[in-house]
């Protein structure tokens, strides 16, 4: 798998490459290469499951690799991989709503890796993935807080600071609740729970930080998150 793996984020890094340098939409461009590499390559996988999350990881390293040789916007890049992921997971009969928290996460880790902003990231990863969410009929406030998690987490083993990337996904909730036209409280709200639960396993003061950086008033909307019991 780690061959196949590798395979296709070279082939995604090529594809993104090409493309991004034709047309220089990065958001479309991203969500057809990874929603139409996933389905190319894992369509009739005897574990759909098992396959996505192996795939993911190479899918987000090739994206944010392609995008970054070309100049392209890391952040447009990171929208457009999770609203890839979601609808190649739907069309090959996967869980979307799994890939959720591991490509969100697998994102933040790529952009750390090419110097990129890690705070971007971690907004756009949440962003894209309620609007990607919308369009495939999953739950769109549990990828909220699955997305968001994820970001939390990965940025916390990059060395990054877990508050700031909190408070940068509660801002993404915001930002596509607010363009589709959906409750923002609710989706900020569910970003930021997330957020705590994915700080509350990391340590205790990653969970004091992530609490004061993700409620309160962020982007204009009043954010009351419920505080998940911390791991013991």
């Amino acid at each position: 798998m780690d061959q196949q793996g590798s395979g296709i984020g070279e082939s995604v890094r090529k594809s993104i490459v090409g493309t991004v340098r034709g047309t220089g939409d990065v958001v479309n461009a991203v969500t057809e290469t990874v929603s139409g590499t996933l389905v190319a390559a894992l369509r009739g996988a005897g574990n759909v499951g098992q396959a996505l999350t192996g795939a993911v990881s190479d899918v987000a390293r090739g994206v944010i690799q392609g995008t970054r040789e070309v100049g392209g916007d890391l952040g447009d890049a990171t929208k457009g991989t999770v609203i890839g992921t979601l609808r190649g997971a739907k069309e090959i009969g996967g869980a979307a709503i799994d890939t959720v928290g591991g490509t969100a996460e697998n994102l933040v880790k790529a952009t750390a890796e090419v110097g990129g902003d890690i705070g971007v990231a971690a907004r756009q990863a949440v962003e894209g993935t309620v609007l990607g969410a919308k369009s495939v009929g999953v739950n769109a406030l549990q990828a909220a807080g699955a997305a968001a998690g994820g970001a939390v987490k990965a940025v916390s083993e990059v060395g990054g600071d877990v508050g700031h990337a909190a408070k940068s996904a509660v801002e993404g909730a915001v930002s596509a609740a607010k363009e589709l036209g959906v409750d923002a409280s609710e989706a900020a709200a569910a970003a930021a729970t997330g957020a705590i639960k994915a700080a509350g396993d990391i340590s205790g003061e990653a969970l004091e930080q992530v609490k004061r950086a993700a409620t309160g008033v962020i982007s204009g909307v009043k954010v009351v998150a419920s505080e998940p019991f911390r791991k013991q």
